[in-house]
């Protein structure tokens, strides 16, 4: 008994004795090729990015590179270790294996190739704020599942590419610029086309505003107690969340103090209170105001008058 199990041991020694040489071999080709890997990647991010402007395409084709020169070394090795009928046979079943994977890892499968479609067509690019669904945000980075996302509020959102290749994508930045618009209400007793021409003076008045696309506004609606006009202009899109909203208020601002300071009303909406008949009559009071100003609210009549000064002057104590 003894005897079989030395015989045994000293066959499987024989046997890696015969296999150190090529272990060795093989895991020095591994090795090899895991920073080769890491140099190709490094090699064709360069190279991509002289001929190409778009750093989602060139991050994309780097990391296939970089993986399939990994699998072609992980091949070398199996052939160095004697294993090419294993070889051999993962890729003759290669037909059989593929329905199979391709159905347990269908949303992988269809994952990554969305996301070689997106890299080549290339929809959106590197920091451009884009909304899909209900997500809104700017993209970061384009992954072989997976498209990243940075929200305005912090938040990172890991999308799947076939969710992003299959839902409508509205891109606000592609283009470099963006219309922009906003509501101002004027008294009905005011000049509405002297209020446009001076609204649309004050527009003009901000530099970010584009000059190529003429802003514009028109009478939107005749309102309960105002008419309200709505302004439209054109502004880049680089900065989309804090430079174009920053810059809308920027334009609001204006146009509201261009306006007070022209003497037109900006008249709140007119409220009616309707009280029940059983109610009994209450007490209003009605104070006016100029156009362009806030009016102090008036006294309260229930409200004692002060005394008037040194109203017990003269008088000394009982």
């Amino acid at each position: 008994m003894l005897d079989d199990f030395n015989q045994v041991l000293h066959a499987y020694w024989e046997k890696l004795l015969y296999m150190l040489p090529r272990l060795l071999i093989a895991a020095v080709v591994m090795g090899v090729v895991w920073v080769g890997a890491s140099r190709l990647r490094g090699w064709l991010a360069a190279k991509l990015s002289a001929h190409s402007d778009d750093p989602l395409l060139t991050d994309f084709l780097t990391q296939i590179g970089r993986w399939v020169l990994v699998l072609l070394g992980i091949v070398l090795a199996l052939n160095i270790l004697g294993f090419s009928g294993v070889v051999g046979g993962i890729l003759g079943a290669a037909g059989l294996s593929a329905f199979v994977v391709g159905f347990a890892f269908k949303d992988i499968a269809e994952n990554f190739l969305a996301g070689i479609i997106l890299a080549f067509n290339r929809p959106f690019g590197v920091n451009d704020t884009v909304q899909i669904q209900d997500m809104f945000g700017q993209i970061t980075k384009l992954n072989l599942r997976t498209t990243e996302m940075g929200t305005f509020d912090g938040r990172d959102i890991s999308i799947p590419n076939s969710i992003v290749l299959k839902q409508p994508l509205v891109n606000f930045t592609r283009d470099g610029y963006i219309r922009q618009d906003f509501t101002v209400g004027v008294d009905y007793d005011d000049d509405v086309a002297a209020a446009i021409a001076l609204i649309l003076e004050q527009v003009k008045k901000e530099s970010e505003v584009l000059t190529q696309r003429e802003p514009f506004a028109v009478v939107d609606e005749l309102a309960t107690s105002t008419v309200n006009i709505k302004v439209y202009f054109w502004t880049n899109t680089d900065d989309y969340r804090r430079g174009t909203l920053e810059l809308r208020s920027r334009v609001m601002n204006r146009v509201k103090i261009a306006l007070m300071a022209g003497g037109y009303a900006l008249p709140p909406d007119i409220l009616e209170l309707r009280l029940p008949t059983k109610m009994p009559a209450v007490p209003v009071q009605v104070a006016m105001a100029e156009p362009g100003t806030l009016a102090d609210p008036p006294d309260d009549p229930k409200k004692p008058l002060p005394s008037p000064p040194n109203a017990n002057a003269g008088l000394g104590p009982g």
